[in-house]
């Protein structure tokens, strides 16, 4: 079996790391990424970084932000510009954009990876709950998608890789909220891939399985009994991590995936293709409303 890519449970950075691709794979490129300061997005600047990008992290927290830009700066000795920004307001995000224009002069490479998820029932959720994760997936992955196309891509070109989910491949428990938002961003991949493949855009949706050490994983995965038994019945019978995630996501950004546009790819050893929805959590809250 091949040697598993290193990596740490906290929003560290790897205290060592070993090339599996060229170390200039995106030598002076300028990466955007909305969801950079934590998990599976401060992974993936990471190993952006490690491979020539400078980069530029965006979350509502300046403070979350700033403190990761200092630890990615340090690991990696490439720039990394934290800002705050909330992708729900399309002004927040022009100046965001602008400033992070004013810095580096362009922008190669956007990552939507700004996401919320919770767990609950379907006839639990309020409509205010359903609409909250529609605008933060949804609308905020189309909010900076077009004003990076407005003010950069439409006459540089570029590329966007979309942080979707497998929830909507078959449907699951308690995840109609987020199923729904991600499955609409699937949808939106195919169409801007279509629309803006003519301005030289390649855009392309990652779907993670479940990723150990991230935020996602310990609040929706349950206990970490139930964590290890989902693992073990997937083909892989593990976990993903952060890193893995981040190669895939480098393959997608790079000129190796130069003619790949419009299109999913899943990464999770095979989970979504055997992992059983889990109607003992959805009968347990059911149960634990009534009682309230």
């Amino acid at each position: 079996m091949a040697q598993l890519p290193p990596d740490v449970e906290e929003d560290e950075c790897l205290p060592e790391y070993r090339y599996l691709f060229c170390p200039d794979l995106l030598q002076d490129k300028v990466a955007f990424i909305t969801g950079g300061g934590s998990g599976i997005g401060f992974r993936i600047a990471e190993i952006f970084m490690r491979h020539g990008c400078h980069t530029v992290i965006a979350s509502r927290s300046l403070l979350r932000v700033s403190m990761a830009a200092k630890k990615l700066i340090a690991a990696t000795g490439r720039q990394c510009l934290p800002l705050s920004m909330d992708v729900r307001a399309p002004p927040a995000i022009m100046a965001a954009v602008d400033q992070a224009l004013k810095e580096f002069g362009k922008i190669d490479i956007l990552i939507n990876g700004a996401a919320g998820n919770f767990l609950c029932p379907a006839s639990a959720l309020s409509f205010n709950a359903f609409r909250t994760v529609v605008d933060i997936d949804t609308i905020g992955t189309f909010n900076v998608s077009r004003v990076l196309y407005e003010k950069f891509f439409r006459d540089h070109g570029g590329v966007i890789v979309n942080i979707t989910a497998t929830l909507n491949l078959r449907g699951q428990v308690l995840q109609v909220h987020a199923g729904s938002a991600k499955a609409a961003v699937d949808a939106m991949t195919r169409h801007l891939a279509v629309e803006w493949g003519p301005q030289n855009i390649r855009i392309n949706s990652l779907a993670p399985g479940p990723i150990s050490g991230t935020e996602g994983l310990r609040r929706l995965g349950g206990s970490p009994a139930r964590v290890s038994t989902k693992a073990l019945v997937s083909p892989l019978q593990r976990l993903g991590n952060k890193t893995e995630i981040a190669h895939s996501v480098l393959y997608l950004a790079s000129p190796l995936a130069s003619f790949v546009t419009g299109t999913m790819l899943v990464v999770d050893g095979g989970a979504w293709l055997t992992s059983p929805n889990d109607t003992k959590q959805l009968a347990d809250f059911e149960s634990s409303s009534a009682k309230l």
